[in-house]
């Protein structure tokens, strides 16, 4: 698995798996938890090391036993969490404090490698409060890397100004409905590592259909086509499927390079 080195000096995998239907009915992001995690049990026989929970998503607990039951060393995993901008959790230094120790417990680990604020937090008070909080679980070792999620080049300013360790990571949508050029543009001159969330979704069959032209000369598919633009670029990406070969196919992405003109068509989609 090819790496990206992160600001800090820290690698992390450049394709990952997202979570938020697993363990749920009728794999529905807000279906009843079930226990099944056998989606995520076929992701890490795949290969796939990066593992990206949230606390909205409700499974931090069956994805930290998934991890701990797969006979695979911890070291080996690269794990991500994210705390909600909701008052319950950012509310005061303390339950900051607490949603922290919740999600190490959850995922019965001793350190979480990286941990985001899921939403920006619009209260800057509230901001500075949360982020100096997971300063303090980076300077214990009980976090490696922290960074944030669906922030704005405004909100990325704003953490700047205050920040003692700056992010290394802005999850953020980018796939063809919603590229986000610029924001992209903006961390990678930053250094901060864009990471896409949905990078697969959104696709219109028009535009799945000009994937797959480009896709036929490389002996692809539009979806492999579709994260390897996005790693050409410096981005990291967590598809992710409840199907077994589709899990396996999303890892295919490293015995082909796309040529400046596919590049150029992809972007333009």
């Amino acid at each position: 698995m090819q790496t990206i080195t992160l600001a800090n000096g820290i690698e992390i995998p450049v394709v990952g798996t997202g979570t938020n239907t697993y363990g749920k009915e009728g794999n529905q992001y807000n279906g009843e938890l079930n226990g099944d995690f056998s989606a995520l049990k076929s992701a890490i026989q795949a290969g796939y090391r990066l593992v990206d929970t949230a606390i909205s998503y409700r499974n931090e607990a069956g994805v930290g036993k998934t991890i701990f039951e797969s006979g695979i060393p911890r070291e080996e995993f690269y794990i991500t969490t994210k705390i909600p901008a909701d008052d319950a959790y950012i509310g005061s230094k303390e339950l900051v404090e607490q949603t922290v120790l919740n999600s190490l417990k959850n995922l019965k680990t001793d350190f979480i490698d990286l941990y985001l604020i899921h939403q920006p937090i619009e209260d800057e008070a509230k901001l500075k409060q949360t982020w100096q909080v997971l300063e303090s679980f980076v300077d214990n070792g009980k976090i490696k890397s922290i960074g944030v999620s669906n922030f704005t080049i405004d909100m990325l300013e704003a953490v700047h100004n205050f920040a003692r360790i700056q992010p290394v990571v802005n999850q953020i949508q980018s796939n063809p409905h919603t590229w986000n050029h610029e924001l992209i543009d903006y961390l990678l001159k930053n250094d901060i590592v864009p990471e896409a969330w949905g990078p697969l979704s959104k696709v219109t069959q028009e535009q799945i259909d000009k994937l797959n032209k480009i896709a036929e000369n490389y002996g692809k598919n539009w979806g492999q086509v579709l994260l390897r633009y996005q790693i050409q670029r410096g981005v990291v990406v967590i598809p992710k499927s409840h199907n077994v070969e589709r899990q396996a196919s999303n890892l295919e992405l490293f015995d082909f390079e796309l040529t400046k003109e596919d590049q150029f068509i992809i972007e333009s989609l």
